[in-house]
């Protein structure tokens, strides 16, 4: 039996990867919805290759150059903006939603797969990070399948399988501490996005990349884990796991350690998300455990203070997340355009929060609405420690002072 996939952010690491599989697999899935940002070229690669019935773009003006490159055939095809991505989440027919837009920007349309009654395969975090209750409640509403795709969380969703809900005593997200990890906080200072962006492990793309550099790709993953395993905060644990090798584990009652083991490939999840509960053969390396040493060892929360501003938003609850969220990713972006250094991330971070009201039992409107504040925050946060940059060297992440509202 075909499965009609829609897929938002084909052209990201994530959505490359979900087409290989399909490759793989012509006669199993079918891909009829497409929405991308703004790399056109591999868009209309993409497009003629698997030939969907209705592709987005960013910008309208994109959707004009796609049209001029595909020809007058696909003119009715393509659409634009967050009203099109949200289209193609939403496009009947497709069995599955594949959520693979970095960052805030997937939310939308991810709740429009949501509210259209489609099977979910999430690798944006940022929905659950943003709006977890809301999210959890509609798709428990609706009795529909959301199946992770991140690894570490489609680990833990396959470890799961061992034992009972109830006997579960702790989610462990492994990391593999990134490409700094043998670096003291002085050396951080003098990182560049290059240092950053060259991942030990993993092929990311460039956001993602420097999530993992601070940590704070990790914390977002703990808010994740929360949500969509319905653990408490204090039962999900990081562990630093160099090699990358266990992806992720899960520890029950009587001290068994559940773990999902495998090479650092994406397909591997991507693959299981796919096609749960059933597994397909993948054409990719064996992993040779007579090569493998593993280590594992604690996270180091004051050179990497990301990780720890995560868990206290998500303590936190209600808008703090969102804001954590808004406030990483306009500093990242600065990080990235080499406006601020690689600590200075988590302090624009901890002071956005420090400026932050909090509000209880958010509704979407109220998320929104802080993720916006949030990033008018953080930028004039950044514009400060541009004109002052020496000032910041070497301060310590101040713990925000949050006021609940």
């Amino acid at each position: 039996m075909i499965k009609y996939l829609s897929i938002l952010g084909s052209t990201g690491s994530i959505g490359k990867n979900v087409l290989e599989v399909v490759k793989q697999y012509p006669g199993r899935f079918r891909v009829i919805g497409l929405a991308a940002g703004k790399n056109i070229t591999l868009l209309k690669n993409q497009v003629l290759a698997f030939q969907p019935i209705l592709v987005s773009v960013a910008e309208p003006e994109d959707a004009e150059k796609l049209r001029s490159m595909l020809g007058p055939e696909w003119r009715d095809k393509i659409v634009s903006g967050d009203k099109g991505a949200e289209e193609v989440a939403a496009l009947p027919g497709a069995d599955m939603v594949v959520s693979a837009i970095v960052g805030a920007a997937g939310l939308a349309p991810t709740i429009s797969a949501v509210l259209a009654g489609k099977d979910i395969a999430l690798a944006n975090k940022e929905t659950l990070v943003m709006a977890g209750q809301l999210i959890m409640d509609a798709v428990n509403h609706g009795n529909m399948n959301l199946l992770p795709v991140d690894s570490e969380h489609n680990a833990i969703f396959q470890a799961l399988s061992a034992g009972r809900q109830e006997d579960v005593k702790k989610l462990i997200l492994t990391a593999s501490g990134g490409p700094f990890l043998n670096k003291n906080e002085r050396e951080l200072w003098d990182v560049t996005p290059e240092d950053a962006l060259n991942h030990p492990n993993w092929d990311m793309g460039h956001k993602i990349s420097i999530d993992s550099a601070t940590l704070m790709n990790k914390g977002l993953e703990v808010i994740e884990a929360r949500w969509l395993f319905d653990i408490p905060l204090e039962n999900i644990e990081v562990l630093v796991h160099p090699q990358s090798v266990v992806h992720s584990m899960v520890e029950f009652i009587d001290g068994s350690i559940i773990s999902q083991m495998g090479i650092a490939d994406m397909q591997i999840p991507i693959a299981y998300a796919l096609t749960y509960p059933e597994r397909i053969k993948l054409d990719l390396p064996e992993l040779r455990l007579t090569d493998c040493t593993l280590s594992f060892q604690a996270p180091d929360f004051n050179k990497f203070p990301a990780l720890k501003l995560a868990y206290q938003a998500c303590n936190l609850g209600g808008i703090m997340p969102a804001v954590l969220n808004a406030a990483n990713e306009v500093a990242v972006n600065a990080f990235l355009n080499n406006k601020i250094r690689l600590p200075e991330i988590a302090l624009c971070v901890a002071e956005t929060m420090q400026r932050t009201v909090n509000i209880d039992s958010p509704d979407l409107t109220a998320i929104r609405d802080a993720d916006l504040s949030a990033r008018i925050q953080a930028e004039s946060i950044i514009e400060a420690f541009m004109m002052n940059i020496q000032q910041r060297r070497g301060l310590e992440i101040p713990a925000p002072d949050i006021v609940n509202h």
